[in-house]
């Protein structure tokens, strides 16, 4: 029987080096949770957090590499060169967080009470989950566009910008919900749904360009998205102002720490979580800005 089409399974998806970065991740990323599950231990919710981020990286990067060896993405309704630039980016940021928050809360350099074994282990799972990071980092450096090059709008500096504005958001969504009194002031009330909305535009337009339907789009979603981006850094401009006046000046709060204030449920440990993120995400959007103006959206790659 003569074969009418090219070979049924793509070598390059694990012998590129692209590929050897995603096999290093899926090793990684296996070894990590393994290694907590089998004896290391985790509890609470930065625990959970952190197990969650291990297997639902190493979950996406099975199917990715899955896809990609045996071409079935081609079946998917899916910008695949969007889809798997924006998940790269994403893992980076959500594996670096793991990375920091497990050997934060969960290692000690002594025995005692969790016994030696148990921290050995929880020792190497650290370091693997460092590693799992750089994998990941490997492969967002390994497939960014370049100058002058044809590629998939996520990979390039504006696209891999707006995975990392949404994840500064979610942090600033935590910290909000962590008792930061945002209802005490309709100002702060502001600042708010500044935050959530551009949070709600960026991730439809992530939503957009993975999916591939930018083209479907009876508006021109390259010019509506860099006014977008313009918009989103007036009304930052906006809160970056906004919401340390009303934390922070003492008319209407505290520029110091209460001295009573509790570990971790402190109101103004939280107000001053988002103020830095606040100002973080503005920087983001501002740099965002300045590279829109340099590329073009390609929906099909």
């Amino acid at each position: 029987m003569e074969s009418t089409g090219g070979p049924y399974l793509n070598t390059a998806a694990v012998t590129s080096p692209v590929g050897i970065a995603r096999l290093l991740q899926m090793t990684f990323g296996c070894t990590t949770f393994s290694l907590v599950a089998h004896q290391g231990g985790f509890s609470a919710a930065y625990g959970t957090f952190c197990m969650f981020v291990w297997t639902f990286c190493f979950a996406i990067t099975v199917f990715i590499i899955t896809c990609e060896f045996t071409h079935l993405h081609s079946c998917l309704s899916l910008s695949w060169g969007n889809f798997t630039a924006a998940f790269a980016m994403l893992a980076t940021l959500m594996s670096i967080t793991a990375a920091v928050i497990y050997p934060l809360y969960f290692v000690q350099v002594g025995c005692y009470p969790i016994g030696c074994e148990v921290r050995d282990f929880r020792i190497a799972a650290s370091v693997f989950a460092g590693l799992l990071f750089v994998a990941y980092a490997t492969e967002v450096f390994l497939t960014r566009a370049k100058p002058g090059q044809v590629t998939s709008y996520m990979a390039t500096i504006s696209g891999l910008l707006k995975i990392v504005q949404a994840f500064v958001a979610c942090i600033i969504f935590g910290a909000l919900v962590n008792d930061s009194q945002y209802g005490k002031y309709v100002a702060t009330q502001w600042c708010v749904a500044v935050y959530s909305f551009c949070f709600v535009v960026t991730v439809v337009v992530v939503a957009f360009s993975v999916t591939g339907k930018t083209a479907l789009l009876w508006f021109p979603f390259e010019r509506s998205v860099v006014i977008y981006t313009f918009g989103a850094v007036l009304l930052y401009m906006s809160a970056a102002v906004i919401w340390p006046v009303f934390c922070f000046d003492s008319k209407y709060g505290s520029p110091r720490r209460p001295g009573l204030c509790a570990k971790g449920k402190c109101p103004w440990d939280s107000q001053l979580v988002i103020a830095i993120f606040t100002y973080v995400n503005l920087l983001l959007y501002v740099l965002d800005l300045a590279y829109s103006q340099r590329i073009r959206f390609v929906s099909h790659l």
